[in-house]
């Protein structure tokens, strides 16, 4: 086995191990509360609903344990045997190695590896989420829900890998640097496109119907000076009984999207703060700042990318035909298949920064709102109502978590 299988080996390991033991520690962590209610919930959840949560929590996270141990075994069978570089094979040889075929080559490969997930996508869905209550939807819907994804992605994805590989060729040994600033581009144009084209496919997005709800929310964005020019209520219970409220798009283009499982849950005031908390991460630029953050990291990408492009090191290792070595596809494939064993180890950076914004966002919803009572309730009630974790490890939850816990937000809240 040479270096680079060693490397893969270890990184594979060493990952799995992490999860595993943040998973269990929460997991004890999470039982050892169990028996009683906290002091900080018994006020607004009664123990059976508390031991609910701590059901769903188990289930999730022993659910979570199993999936893990499934997907490293699977990225160890595809990469070690040499499966991949055979999949590739196979597939350039039935559409060529020019660029489109190449281009149809790396998106049917995605395709082809992203099958062995579906049966744990469906067990999520239809057992786990549907013993908790969660699972509003149907098979069909399930079915049909990702053949829309496959052909909006083969729409969207298929002429954007083609133009990625045309620049190999076009730009030189920059290439890296222009398909960064594309994909910026594109990433940008999605930001907007994205609410506005592609979510419709899935879900009705519709105005706020005219009322007192609506005359409140638009009040408090004329006075927090959003301006909005329409507030939406996408029909997330076709699918799911959690509720959640998301701030998209930028400039004129920007949209306030509140689900109707969080209007039927809330009460006007708390549904007031929570749109005041989506204006505050608009207000303090935390839009902005995140492309920034992602174009950074997409930069740092693509210049790994130019670095292996035709690194027969790299390629040989994972048996990939030498002949293939001016070919930008092998990279790509593995690339996909690996970052995740390096990037696992930044999620508590980017979580501790999402955090950072969240509280910044409380804070501006608490001086909206004049107290911060409202924001508490309606915090309260999201986590109640979707059963959230109420009691994680700190160390789990400061690795995986991009919000604070309640109790974290609640004492930020309160601090004058």
């Amino acid at each position: 086995m040479n270096t680079v299988l060693i490397a893969f080996v270890l990184l594979l390991i060493l990952k799995l191990v992490a999860g595993i033991v943040l998973d269990c520690l929460n997991l004890r962590h999470v039982k050892a509360h169990a028996d009683e209610v906290p002091e900080p919930f018994k006020d607004f959840i009664d123990l059976p609903e508390y031991q609910k949560s701590v059901d769903y929590t188990e289930a999730k996270t022993r659910f979570g344990i199993i999936n893990d141990i499934y997907d490293a075994i699977i990225l160890a069978v595809v990469l070690l045997s040499g499966l991949l570089a055979g999949i590739y094979s196979l597939f350039s040889e039935w559409f060529g190695y020019g660029l489109w075929g190449q281009a149809l080559v790396l998106f049917l490969t995605g395709i082809v590896l992203s099958l062995p997930g579906l049966p744990f996508d469906w067990w999520h869905t239809f057992k786990l989420e549907e013993r908790f209550g969660f699972n509003k939807s149907t098979k069909q819907l399930w079915f049909v829900d990702k053949i829309k994804g496959l052909l909006v992605g083969f729409v969207i994805g298929y002429p954007l890998l083609a133009l990625l590989i045309f620049l190999v060729g076009a730009a030189g040994p920059l290439w890296w640097l222009w398909g960064f600033l594309v994909f910026f581009a594109f990433q940008l144009v999605m930001v907007v496109a994205y609410p506005m084209f592609i979510m419709p496919l899935f879900n009705k997005m519709e105005p706020m119907e005219e009322g007192d709800l609506k005359t409140r929310l638009f009040a408090l964005a004329d006075r927090t000076g959003f301006k909005a020019q329409t507030i939406l209520v996408m029909d997330g219970s076709k699918r799911s009984g959690h509720s959640n409220a998301f701030f998209a798009g930028f400039g004129r283009f920007r949209r306030i999207v509140l689900f109707d499982t969080l209007i039927e849950q809330m009460n006007p005031e708390q549904l007031e703060a929570v749109l005041a908390h989506e204006i505050g991460h608009y207000k303090l630029g935390h839009i902005p700042k995140m492309i920034v953050l992602s174009a950074l990291s997409s930069l740092a990408m693509f210049a790994v990318l130019g670095w292996l492009e035709g690194a027969a090191w790299f390629t040989d290792a994972f048996y990939f035909d030498p002949s293939t070595h001016d070919q930008l596809v092998p990279v790509l494939l593995l690339f996909m298949m690996l970052s995740g064993l390096v990037t696992f180890w930044l999620s508590p950076l980017s979580s501790r920064w999402s955090r950072k914004h969240e509280y910044e966002a409380d804070a501006f919803a608490r001086e909206a709102m004049g107290s911060c009572e409202p924001l508490s309730q309606a915090l309260r009630k999201l986590h109640k109502e979707n059963l959230s974790n109420l009691t994680p490890h700190p160390l789990y939850s400061n690795f995986h978590y991009s919000h604070p816990t309640l109790v974290e937000r609640e004492e930020a809240l309160r601090e004058s």
